[in-house]
C-alpha cells in the first residue's frame, strides 16, 4: 500500500480522487448507519442502558475530538496526510468488529463495556479526521466545494434512506417473530459494519495526496494561532454555543419516540427516513447558494428552522389522537431535514473557507476540540436533566365550560424529554446571535438570499418543492410579533 503524498496532481488524478472519496463516504455512511442513531440507542435500551449511559453514548463522538492534537503531531513528524488518515481509518473500525463479538457471546458483559470498547473506535476515528479534512481541502477546488461535498451528501443520504429502512423492517420482523434473537441482531450489524469500514479505508488509500509542509513549530504554540483570529475565534463560539444547544436535545429524540410515545423502530427509521429524503432534495441547493453567497448566510437562513423544530418536539405526544402526534413528527422531520442539510454543509465549509491552507490542519482540528468540549458535555447534562425532570411536569391547560359543553385542551404539557428540548431551543436561539459577528468573503444580506430562493424554488417547482415558504416563516413570525409588540405601546 503506497501512501507517500504526491508533488504534482494530474487531472486525472484529480478525478480520480474525487469518486473515490465519494466512495469512501459511501462505506462510511454504511458503518454509521448499521451501528449509529436510532439503532444504537434502541440497542442501548435493550442493555438497560440508563438516561446518563445515552449520554454518554452520545458524548463519546465528540469528546474525543480532544484528541485530534494527535493529529496534527502525526502530520507534523511524517508529513503524510494520507497514511494518517486511512491507517487511524482501519484501526478506528477493527474495535466494531470486537464490540460485535462481545454482544454476540458475553452480552452479560452488558452496555459498560460497549461504551468502553466504542472508545477507542471513535478514539481514532477522531485521530483521521483533521488530517482527511486538511488533505480534502488541498484536493478539492475551492470554488467547488459546496457543490461537491453536497453531492457527496446526497449520495450517502440516499444511502442511509435504503439502508436503514430495509435494518428497521429486518429488526422489527425479528422482534416480532425471533425475539431471542434481537440483540444478535444488533451485534452482526457491528461486526458488518467494521468490514465495510475497513475496505472504505482500503478505497481512500487510492486517493492521491497533493504535498504539503506544516510548520514545525511548537504545537501548543500552532493551536494558539486559531484562538488569536479573531474572525475564526467567533465561529468557535458560535459552533460551541450551537452544538451545546443542540446536543442537549437531539441525542433523546429517539429514546422519546421509543420509551414516551411508544414507537417502533420502523416508525422511528420512517421518520429518519423522511428526514433524509427532505435532506437528499434540498442539499444541492443550499450548496449552491453557498458556492454563489455565503455560508453564513445560509446558516442565518437554516438556523431558526430547526429552532422551529426543537419547540415542536415540546407537543410531540400531547395530543389525544395518536395520528396527530404522528402528522406533527411528520413535519418537524421535515423541516430538520431541511434546516440540516443546510447547517451542517455550511458549518463544514465556512471552517475550511476561514481556515488558512498552509495551516488547515490545525485550525480545523482547534475547531473539534474546542467545540468537542461543548458538544460532549451537553448530552451528559442532559442526561442529567432527563433524570431530574423524570418525577416532574408542566402542563398548560385550555377550559371551556358551558350548559350543554365542558371541554378541556392540553395547549403544552412538559415532562423529562420534552424540558430538554424547550432548553434546547431556548440555547440554541441565543448562539443565532454570535453569528452576526463572524466575517465571511461574499457575504450578502439574507433577506436578499431568502429573495432569490424564493424565486429559484418557484421557477424551479418540480425540483425543490420542499422548502416553499417555509424558508421565511421565522421572518413572518418575527414581523407578527413586531407588529403587535408596536400597537400594544
Amino acid at each position: 500500500m503506497n501512501l507517500k503524498p504526491t508533488r504534482n496532481l494530474t487531472e486525472k488524478d484529480l478525478q480520480s480522487g474525487m469518486k473515490l472519496v465519494i466512495g469512501d463516504g459511501l462505506a462510511s455512511e454504511a458503518m454509521t448507519t448499521l451501528t449509529g442513531g436510532t439503532f444504537l440507542v434502541a440497542m442501548a435500551v435493550l442493555l438497560g442502558a440508563s438516561n446518563f449511559q445515552i449520554g454518554m453514548l452520545a458524548a463519546l463522538p465528540t469528546f474525543t475530538n480532544i484528541f485530534q492534537l494527535i493529529s496534527i503531531w502525526l502530520v507534523r513528524r511524517f508529513n503524510n496526510r494520507r497514511a494518517v488518515s486511512v491507517l487511524c481509518s482501519i484501526f478506528a473500525r477493527i474495535p466494531l468488529i470486537l464490540a460485535g463479538m462481545m454482544i454476540l457471546f458475553l452480552p452479560e458483559a452488558g452496555i459498560e463495556t460497549v461504551i468502553f470498547i466504542l472508545f477507542f473506535f471513535y478514539f481514532f476515528g477522531s485521530i483521521a479526521g483533521p488530517s482527511w479534512n486538511a488533505w480534502m481541502k488541498d484536493l478539492i477546488p475551492e470554488n467547488i466545494l459546496g457543490t461537491y461535498f453536497s453531492k457527496r451528501s446526497s449520495y450517502m443520504q440516499t444511502l442511509n434512506v435504503i439502508l436503514a429502512l430495509a435494518l428497521a423492517f429486518t429488526i422489527d420482523y425479528v422482534k416480532k417473530h425471533y425475539p431471542q434473537f434481537e440483540l444478535s441482531t444488533y451485534a452482526y450489524m457491528f461486526i458488518l459494519a467494521g468490514i465495510i469500514g475497513i475496505i472504505g479505508a482500503l478505497v481512500l488509500s487510492k486517493v492521491r495526496e497533493p504535498m504539503s509542509y506544516l510548520t514545525r513549530e511548537n504545537i501548543f504554540q500552532l493551536m494558539k494561532k486559531p484562538l488569536t483570529n479573531k474572525n475564526f475565534l467567533r465561529l468557535l463560539m458560535f459552533n460551541s454555543a450551537w452544538v451545546f444547544a443542540l446536543n442537549i436535545a437531539t441525542p433523546f429524540f429517539t429514546v422519546f419516540m421509543m420509551k414516551t410515545m411508544g414507537l417502533s423502530i420502523s416508525y422511528i427509521i420512517g421518520f429518519t427516513i423522511i428526514s433524509q429524503l427532505c435532506s437528499i432534495l434540498t442539499i444541492r441547493l443550499w450548496g449552491r447558494f453557498a458556492d454563489r453567497y455565503s455560508n453564513k448566510t445560509i446558516i442565518a437562513i437554516s438556523a431558526p428552522l430547526y429552532i422551529l423544530c426543537l419547540v415542536g418536539w415540546c407537543f410531540a405526544g400531547i395530543y389525544s389522537h395518536p395520528y396527530m402526534n404522528l402528522v406533527l413528527l411528520f413535519l418537524i422531520h421535515v423541516m430538520t431535514g431541511i434546516s440540516t442539510a443546510g447547517i451542517n454543509l455550511s458549518l463544514t465549509n465556512i471552517s475550511l473557507k476561514l481556515s488558512p491552507g498552509t495551516e488547515a490542519i490545525v485550525y480545523l482540528s482547534a475547531k473539534n476540540i474546542v467545540t468537542a468540549v461543548f458538544s460532549s458535555l451537553a448530552p451528559l447534562v442532559g442526561g442529567y436533566l432527563a433524570d431530574y425532570f423524570d418525577n416532574r411536569s408542566l402542563s398548560v391547560m385550555a377550559q371551556w365550560s358551558g350548559p350543554k359543553v365542558s371541554k378541556a385542551v392540553t395547549l403544552v404539557l412538559l415532562h423529562e424529554y420534552n424540558f430538554l428540548f424547550l432548553i434546547g431551543a431556548v440555547l440554541a436561539l441565543l448562539a443565532i446571535e454570535l453569528l452576526v459577528a463572524v466575517k465571511e468573503t461574499g457575504e450578502v444580506e439574507k433577506d436578499e438570499v431568502v429573495r432569490i430562493m424564493r424565486m429559484n424554488v418557484k421557477n424551479n417547482l418540480k425540483d425543490y418543492y420542499i422548502i416553499g415558504d417555509l424558508i421565511s416563516w421565522h421572518e413572518q413570525i418575527r414581523s407578527l410579533l413586531k407588529r403587535r409588540s408596536s400597537s400594544t405601546n
